[in-house]
């Protein structure tokens, strides 16, 4: 090495930081997203435009953050026509189970979508009594309906909300929620099961692919809506815990609500990340709070009861196999959180002149469902002199053998079955979105119809964070001096007090005023720069980084912070409701990597290449998607057929069964698998490495996948640009073929033959 180049790395700071630099970098980042959050409730009102002139100009204003909402829950597709609802009956249960004073109670269903029916109880007033207003009721998610009919006795009078409406003249649909129980979170055919309750189990499959137990169970709501439409009578939804959730944001998506009640959930959610996966939406803090989604609601009457909501103090436990449920608790909403959102949602009514519409009630039980609640309800629905008295349900006069079990399994698998319909259906969903608005007639052609979905790519699914504004103020320090090259650790800054980490490789025989290729070289899960740079450690990457090095390419392995167990994960969790994910924050880090690399007097900018496995792998497919610079990208151990490896019910080597939690990116399935990924990167030379025995999928995966990067760089003209090694081996680097290829399109010969 000249002495040129070593003053270049030693002219710069020396590196003094001490410790694990991976976990303090970890850390940074960690600090970094959450100031992002805290500063989330001043910057979304920025996407907001609301017209206060007049109700009708307000409702207008308000509709594109309506749709996105919709969008962000997944609640986008039509519903089947309804005119009727089904009485559910069997030889041993019938559908009536009691007759009350002045109402029945019956056992329904009714159709949502060709595989997915809402299922609950039907309160309805006899013929002689008149109907004064429709309501849903929504307990909360591990409630039966027949709780809060009073049919049962296991809550207290209050609690009993929907038999209550019911006495008072209402017709009440008391629609089931999916519980948190993980009894059906298993696919005994292939042997599978998860400790996942089972919101999280369809929040996983659905999330791929655009959908949401949110937004499933909104649709349940607002098909009965569609139902209760046909009637003059006005239509209100009430819900406690989950089912306020599902109830706010029933009334935010659709105007047809006339009034609502949401009690034990409205507070801030600045720490939703806290909270069960299954609540976990793609950019909510970027552009909604609950006051937010209040204001959606607005100028419509909105009671906000602060009752204890329920407490869940994490998934079910750990047994029998049973595992990879993701961590999140549920506390009660802390009053003082539930009234400075009450707070935020009253100024948006005040602005509309509509604040006397916005009830926020407190009892001294704290439980749900409170006289003044009701009462306020009814009043928002136009009932005048509306009386909640204290009446409590009797129990059911009929003997009933019904299947309560039977019934949630039923409901579980239904909405299994519908996320499969959807992921059957995303490769034609892709091809919409991606592959009919690209031209493959020319390079140039192909690049600009490329340039929208490159964007979408980056902003939609990834997540674009700001960008460094940091200088890099390298630091660096020998830690390597191998008979071939040097090795460096280098620290950069990319925010302030946020760096990126990794260790560069040169060549000793660089000469001065030469300019060579650079190999990133990417580790994978829990990996560090050591394991691809270090001869002497002995793992699947086969000190890759420094076998490139050997053969003259200057290498640099960057830390990325997937590392550290659930620590990167945490960070995937408070980000993805700001719209980031990891990644968003990845890209940065090497996007300011790129540009200390560039300025190195000894790199040729224009020949950077990329080379990761596994992990690295995923960021193979990412990372140079987005960033232009990287010259060619090599993903090993980790292609695959990767909407389905997520979201499928029906294989081993899904991740639907793994601890993996944070791999679902939102609507992805609809938008980018790994072919269009590879598409972005073209025409730029793309690889991939795969070994026979390697677990991430089977082979027919894989190849499956290919054949539709190999078809476009052949349609492309290109096809010496890409290529796939099969060997017989596992997750590991094989090295043979890749090494060619990066010598080919990084322009630097191979070394001769010994």
């Amino acid at each position: 090495m000249s002495n040129n180049t070593t003053q270049v790395l030693h002219g710069t700071n020396p590196l003094t930081m001490e410790g694990d630099l991976a976990a303090q970098m970890v850390e940074a980042l960690d600090g970094y997203v959450t100031d992002a959050v805290a500063n989330s409730l001043e910057k979304r009102e920025t996407l907001w435009h609301r017209d206060y002139g007049s109700h009708e100009a307000y409702a207008e204003s308000v509709e594109s953050n309506r749709a996105r909402l919709r969008k962000q829950i997944g609640c986008l597709d039509p519903r089947l026509p309804i005119d009727e609802l089904a009485y559910v009956a069997t030889t041993k249960a019938v559908p009536q189970i009691t007759a009350e004073e002045n109402y029945t109670v019956s056992r329904v269903r009714w159709q949502v979508f060709d595989e997915v029916e809402g299922e609950g109880l039907l309160l309805e007033p006899r013929h002689n009594v008149p109907v004064i207003a429709q309501v849903v009721a929504l307990p909360d998610a591990d409630w039966t309906p027949e709780m809060i009919a009073g049919i049962t006795d296991e809550l207290p009078l209050n609690a009993q909300f929907a038999g209550r409406l019911a006495k008072t003249g209402c017709r009440v649909v008391i629609p089931l929620l999916i519980n948190r129980d993980d009894t059906y979170s298993v696919n005994p055919i292939i042997g599978a099961k998860t400790n996942q309750p089972h919101r999280e189990f369809i929040y996983r499959m659905g999330y791929q692919l655009g959908r949401h137990i949110i937004g499933y169970e909104v649709q349940k709501v607002l098909s009965l809506v569609d139902w209760m439409s046909l009637s003059d009578a006005p239509i209100g939804v009430i819900g406690y815990g989950e089912g306020g959730l599902i109830a706010l944001h029933s009334a935010a998506v659709d105007t047809r609500i006339q009034a609502a009640a949401v009690s034990g959930y409205f507070q801030s959610r600045q720490e939703v990340w806290r909270e069960p996966i299954y609540r976990n939406v793609w950019g909510l803090l970027h552009e909604f709070g609950d006051a937010e989604i209040a204001s959606l609601v607005a100028p419509r009457p909105l009671i906000i009861e602060a009752s204890r909501g329920p407490e869940v103090t994490g998934p079910p436990p750990l047994r029998d196999g049973r595992g990879g449920a993701a961590p999140g608790q549920l506390v009660s909403p802390p009053v003082d959180s539930v009234k400075a959102e009450f707070s935020r949602a009253h100024d948006f009514y005040q602005q509309l002149g509509s604040e006397d519409a916005l009830h926020f009630v407190f009892t001294e039980d704290r439980l749900p469902g409170s006289q003044e609640t009701l009462t306020a309800l009814l009043t928002g629905l136009g009932v005048e002199n509306a009386h909640i008295d204290g009446y409590q349900a009797t129990a059911s006069t009929t003997v009933d053998d019904f299947d309560y079990e039977a019934r949630q399994k039923r409901q579980f698998m239904q909405l299994v079955n519908l996320s499969q319909r959807f992921l059957r259906e995303a490769a034609s969903q892709r091809q919409q979105f991606f592959w009919e608005k690209t031209d493959t007639s020319s390079l140039v052609r192909w690049e600009e119809t490329c340039t929208d979905a490159k964007a979408y790519f980056w902003e939609e699914v990834i997540g674009k964070c700001p960008p460094p504004d940091a200088p890099t103020n390298p630091r660096t320090r020998l830690i390597y001096d191998e008979p071939g090259w040097k090795g460096y650790e280098v620290v950069l800054d990319v925010w302030k007090d946020v760096f990126a980490y990794g260790i560069l490789l040169l060549p000793n025989d660089l000469q001065p005023g030469e300019q060579r290729p650079v190999v990133v070289c990417q580790h994978g899960l829990e990996g560090r720069p050591q394991d691809t740079a270090d001869p002497r450690i002995e793992s699947v990457y086969h000190s890759y980084a420094a076998s490139l090095a050997d053969r003259g390419f200057i290498t640099y392995a960057p830390q990325n912070p997937y590392i550290g167990q659930d620590a990167f994960r945490v960070i995937q969790r408070k980000g993805n409701p700001i719209k980031w994910s990891l990644f968003s924050l990845i890209i940065r880090q090497h996007e300011q990597t790129l540009d200390w690399l560039a300025e190195l007097p000894f790199v040729d900018a224009d020949r950077i290449g990329f080379y990761g496995l596994s992990y690295g792998g995923k960021t193979a497919m990412r990372v140079p998607a987005v960033l232009e610079r990287y010259a060619c990208s090599i993903c090993s151990a980790d292609f695959n057929e990767w909407i389905v490896k997520n979201a499928t019910y029906d294989s081993r080597y899904s991740y639907m069964f793994t601890g993996e939690y944070e791999m679902p990116e939102f609507d992805l399935g609809n938008t980018f698998n790994y072919g269009e990924m590879a598409g972005l990167i073209a025409p730029r030379p793309f690889m991939v490495e795969r070994g026979h025995d390697d677990g991430v999928a089977p082979d027919e995966w894989v190849a499956h996948e290919f054949a539709v990067v190999r078809r476009l760089y052949v349609r492309l003209g290109i096809a010496d640009r890409t290529e796939i090694e099969f060997f017989d081996g596992g997750h590991q680097i094989n090295s043979d073929g890749t090494f060619s290829f990066l010598h080919r399109h990084l322009n630097w010969p191979e070394p001769s033959s010994p």
